[in-house]
């Protein structure tokens, strides 16, 4: 199966987030393919069978640029189809985790689109801890964990 991990980064964090997510959804025997959302136009994001959208958080929001590519998704139909979402934080002074961009475009993904949430919820890792084994090995996992229920969806 087919998983499309698109992400939106500007200091890289997401971005490394982004690889290793891939790497645990292709441990788990399924195919990631791996976008910045810039670089991909409306078609190209259907044909998948899971999706994980990336982002980090601005301000408690999610960031335009990803903003914009989530209105290019909504005129795809993915109703039903499993999603996932991650980013990296820098702050954590009164934020909760629904205030994190992934915990926001996990609900978007669910309530206006219609997509199934991945059920260990939106993924979020401080940026110093993305580049550490810690980090690297948690990322994976939400990928291995991904890939292995979208394939016992066969």
């Amino acid at each position: 199966m087919k998983v499309l991990i698109a992400y939106y980064s500007t200091g890289g964090k997401t971005e490394k987030m982004a690889e290793y997510i891939a790497e645990g959804v292709r441990i788990s025997g399924n195919e990631a393919v791996v976008k910045k959302v810039g670089d991909i136009k409306g078609a190209e994001v259907g044909g998948f069978e899971g999706y994980i959208f990336g982002s980090p958080t601005y301000s408690l929001d999610v960031p335009e640029p990803m903003k914009i590519f989530l209105s290019t998704v909504k005129r795809v139909n993915l109703e039903g189809k499993t999603s996932g979402a991650f980013g990296a934080y820098t702050h954590d002074v009164s934020y909760k985790h629904d205030n994190h961009a992934p915990a926001i475009i996990l609900d978007i993904l669910r309530k206006e689109y219609k997509m199934k949430p991945f059920e260990l919820g939106a993924f979020v890792l401080k940026e110093d801890t993305v580049e550490t084994t810690e980090g690297m090995r948690t990322c994976q996992d939400y990928g291995r964990v991904f890939g292995q229920k979208l394939g016992g969806q066969r």
